[in-house]
């Protein structure tokens, strides 16, 4: 599974642990993401996506629709 954010694209970065000797070992930072399941009234569907809370506060502040238009645009996102 894609630790991947269908809306955003957010991906697990790469950074340091940093000991308090500073020394330093490989570590990630993965994104938040939560499965969340969208009603689309145009559409009459529901889909299923995983997103980050950043487009979750995005999705409750635009709706899903805008939300998916403009990810289709970006290239993020293809919807049938």
């Amino acid at each position: 599974m894609a630790k991947v954010c269908d809306i955003t694209g957010k991906r697990p970065r790469v950074g340091n642990n940093v000991s308090h000797a500073n020394n330093k070992t490989k570590r990630r930072f993965y994104p938040n993401l939560h499965k969340k399941t969208f009603y689309v009234p145009e559409e009459d569907a529901w889909i299923t996506l995983k997103v980050c809370t950043k487009a979750l506060k995005t999705i409750n502040k635009k709706g899903i629709s805008a939300v998916l238009k403009e990810a289709e645009e970006s290239g993020m996102i293809v919807i049938r």
